[in-house]
């Protein structure tokens, strides 16, 4: 118990969170003032944000995007289901891709030849993921998020003098007042992160599931580790500047399912663009200069803000790293052949549905009842059905949601960039 107490007493220890001659006393909210300082207590009010943001999705997703999706030609069926086998249900549990030796073993076990086997794994495996129905209407939800929150923000912030003037977010810290628009622009973002935290186990499953649940986790953490200093003007400025690029991702890739292939490339490419101009020279030249060199001038360096400022850093490198996939993927699809563009190139982040080929199988017409095992055959040709991946917040998400304020948005690691996703630092 004592460890508690000392770890919780350093942690809120003034000399860590404020500049010389600050303290909480200062943060205090006096009744019946018209000036508001952050509390800890607010963040709860996020939970409660997450929650209906979360059942809007639920709302949106059903009544909106699915007629839309359906509208430009997005099918609703699912891959066709697996025979039923209780002997290769059970090995599948633990194993989904078998070798060929387990395939060879498989195929005793349950009186089947090993075309037949391979063929069955390959119908389960499909049985598993997402239609492209689902996916439309995740993403359909992230780009209506990512665009209205970035509108949102535009409208929040234009008339406030830091974001004119950076240097307008250190005069008076700590004791900033909040104004209502930015306490909610600040609940509303980390509520959609904290939703994304628990739906991620609901969505289409990716294969950066772990990356994209630890890069929530940041996300959540560096946004309320800000609110909590009043870093809030800072932090504002960090959200905008992600929030800039997040929807473009998402807009062509809701472009590739609907089969507007021209229109997916337009959109990738100004997202590469809007990247590259937010997060390698606005992030830079407004952000990280102003919370280094102008908050020393102004305040000198404290524990808290040092922190702040290497998360800043951090996400600087992430930037670079992302914005090298995207110039990757840009540099694949121009060096393809003429006929070719960004519709070949598969979103990393889920997996893609398997092409599965009936055959004759005359041979097999064993009385295998207790495995349930009674395979039809027939002919016919194979479907590969390539979704595209334009690097998702950002993010992920997301790419956004690392879309990720630091504290993505918005796919994608925000998806693979985005995710898209896209962290952003609150």
């Amino acid at each position: 118990m004592d460890l508690l107490e000392r770890t919780r007493s350093v942690f809120w220890s003034e000399w860590f969170w404020f500049p010389p001659n600050a303290s909480w006393s200062l943060l205090e909210n006096k009744p019946g003032s018209d000036i508001y300082y952050p509390q800890t207590s607010d963040l709860f009010v996020s939970f409660g944000v997450a929650i209906g943001l979360y059942l809007f999705r639920l709302f949106y997703e059903k009544f909106v995007i699915t007629p839309f999706g359906i509208y430009c030609g997005i099918k609703l069926d699912r891959p066709r289901r697996a025979p039923q086998n209780d002997v290769l249900e059970k090995e599948y549990k633990h194993k989904r891709n078998p070798d060929s030796s387990q395939i060879q073993i498989f195929a005793k076990r349950t009186d089947m030849s090993q075309r037949q086997v391979e063929r069955w794994f390959r119908l389960r495996r499909n049985q598993d993921k997402a239609s492209s129905m689902k996916k439309f209407t995740e993403t359909g939800w992230r780009f209506t998020y990512y665009f209205g929150i970035f509108i949102y923000g535009v409208i929040v912030l234009s008339d406030k003098e830091w974001l004119w003037d950076s240097n307008k977010c250190w005069y008076g810290f700590p004791t900033q007042h909040l104004q209502t628009s930015v306490y909610w622009y600040y609940m509303i973002e980390l509520g959609f992160y904290l939703s994304l935290m628990f739906s991620q186990f609901l969505d289409v499953k990716r294969k950066d599931f772990v990356e994209m649940f630890i890069h929530h986790i940041a996300t959540v953490s560096l946004m309320s580790f800000s609110y909590i200093g009043n870093f809030i003007r800072t932090g504002t400025l960090v959200l905008l500047i992600h929030d800039c690029a997040d929807f473009w991702v998402e807009g062509a890739k809701l472009a590739k399912y609907a089969k507007a292939d021209r229109l997916c490339d337009v959109l990738f490419a100004v997202f590469a663009i809007v990247w590259f101009v937010t997060r390698l020279v606005c992030y830079p030249i407004k952000i990280l200069n102003t919370s280094w060199f102008q908050s020393r001038a102004i305040l000198g360096f404290f524990p808290s803000l040092v922190f702040f400022n290497l998360w800043l850093c951090l996400l600087l490198v992430l930037h670079v790293y992302w914005f090298s996939l995207i110039v990757r993927v840009a540099y694949a699809v121009l060096t393809k052949h003429s006929e070719v563009s960004t519709r070949d190139v598969d979103d990393v982040r889920s997996e893609q549905e398997e092409p599965v080929t009936d055959e004759q199988e005359n041979n097999h017409h064993g009385n295998n009842h207790q495995y349930g095992n009674n395979v039809q055959s027939k002919k016919q040709a194979s479907e590969n059905n390539h979704l595209s991946n334009h690097v998702d917040n950002h993010k992920g998400n997301h790419c956004n949601h690392a879309e990720n304020n630091v504290g993505n948005h918005h796919n994608n690691v925000e998806n693979n960039v985005g995710n898209h996703n896209h962290t952003k630092a609150g």
